[in-house]
């Protein structure tokens, strides 16, 4: 069922979860050789359907990705061992499985930005992540 509001205890999540997500994507990436993608979403402030979207993502994504909600209207997520193509495939796959999940509601409407992370990456800093992500906005 469509939940008009999300409390502010709901709207966010701990930021130790996204130290700990770029954790493990820099430790993936260092020690295994895996690529791996952290993407920003962003949308419209008041949309009311995108905090439904990253609840459907929360069950969706695969056991070794991650969501972390910023604000009810910013969420990073990480999906390991995919490069920005495949990342960006995976997004707009989800985003249709959503819209056809839930046909009442519009397809989720967000601006997108993609961090890669691989072997070749430096330190991963959360700075340099939020600073890439959600600098430019590419409305998707």
């Amino acid at each position: 069922m469509f939940n008009e509001s999300v409390t502010t205890e709901t709207a966010h999540d701990d930021p130790r979860k996204l130290s700990a997500l770029i954790a493990r994507a820099s430790a993936l990436a260092q020690e295994h050789g895996v690529k791996s993608v952290l993407a920003g979403l962003i949308c419209e402030s008041g949309d009311l359907v995108f905090p439904e979207y990253i609840q459907f993502l929360q069950s969706a994504l695969r056991v070794e990705d991650g969501i972390y909600r910023m604000t009810q209207e910013r969420a990073v997520i990480y999906l390991a061992d995919v490069d920005p193509t495949q990342a960006e495939s995976v997004l707009d796959r989800l985003a249709g499985d959503f819209h056809e999940r839930f046909p009442s509601l519009r397809r989720p409407q967000f601006q997108l930005r993609l961090f890669e992370v691989g072997p070749e990456s430096d330190e991963i800093r959360m700075k340099d992540v939020l600073t890439h992500i959600f600098a430019a906005r590419t409305l998707h």
